[in-house]
């Protein structure tokens, strides 16, 4: 059986697991043959408050002239950090180009994450994620990002059940089909918000949360559910899996003493083969 074929359009940092360096192992453990294009080399992850930047923009317009000289060709493509709003037109027309020949395209607009905006990004950064969700078969947001993305203010204690619905299709107008919003309380309880555009349902799925943090857990949870998406799994379940592989991945990790570094995900592979407690009967 021929292996779904993917791109990651992504960061690349030089010290620490994040990004393209913490997709890279876990979409090579599921079996899919993984390809990179780097949006901009970073010395370390921006949580060490100092760090040097490289946008690779110029690189990546004179990429695509010649992978399309090549005839090569991806089934998915899965952007996450854009370095200019420059960079984003260029990497959304190519998105767009390919999903036109059958290609699908997750993004994960990275931008911030409790109410501000990450070290390094700009208000321009969010126009451009704009054009990028604009051509997305599935965006995965947390709830910082997402209200940034819609103009809807951000709410520390979270937001009620109906208006996480609201937020899901103020994205979806913006122009993605599917849609998760993550780290998200609602009515009072930590939840990925989902919507499965193919069911036309929205679901709930909420989760504990453990008190540290890392830098590069939304890039974990984002290859773990596009690993089990391109091996045919569905949405909410391949959801859920990646919910619990990452509170493990966090568990096992969270006496780290330098967690600026992210996780070291090479050594925990194995917990990326558990399934999720929901049944795949519910989808």
């Amino acid at each position: 059986m021929k292996r779904k074929q993917i791109l990651l359009i992504n960061d690349m940092a030089g010290y620490g697991k994040v990004a393209t360096a913490a997709m890279l192992p876990i979409l090579s453990y599921f079996g899919l043959p993984t390809y990179n294009l780097p949006t901009a080399l970073v010395s370390n992850t921006l949580d060490y408050g100092k760090f040097n930047l490289l946008d690779t923009t110029d690189y990546i317009c004179g990429v695509f002239p010649v992978w399309a000289e090549l005839g090569f060709s991806f089934d998915a493509i899965a952007t996450g950090f854009i370095a200019s709003e420059r960079q984003a037109k260029v990497v959304a027309d190519y998105c767009r180009e390919q999903a036109d020949k059958g290609t699908f395209i997750f993004v994960d607009p990275i931008m911030g994450d409790d109410g501000k905006l990450y070290n390094g990004v700009t208000p321009s950064t969010i126009q451009s994620m704009r054009q990028m969700v604009s051509v997305a078969h599935l965006i995965f947001p947390n709830l910082t990002e997402a209200c940034y993305l819609t103009d809807t203010p951000y709410k520390k204690e979270g937001i009620t059940w109906a208006e996480a619905r609201q937020l899901v299709d103020k994205l979806r107008d913006i122009g993605s089909r599917s849609v998760l919003i993550t780290s998200t309380p609602v009515d009072g309880q930590t939840s990925v918000v989902g919507f499965n555009h193919h069911k036309g349902e929205y679901f709930l799925l909420p989760y504990e949360e453990i008190p540290v943090h890392f830098p590069g857990t939304g890039d974990m949870f984002s290859a773990i559910l596009i690993g089990h998406l391109l091996n045919d799994e569905p949405l909410k379940w391949s959801t859920r899996a990646a919910m619990d592989a990452l509170y493990k991945l966090i568990d096992l990790n969270k006496g780290n003493r330098d967690k600026n570094r992210g996780i070291p995900i090479e050594q925990y592979l194995e917990v990326l083969a558990t399934s999720p407690r929901e049944e795949r009967a519910n989808g």
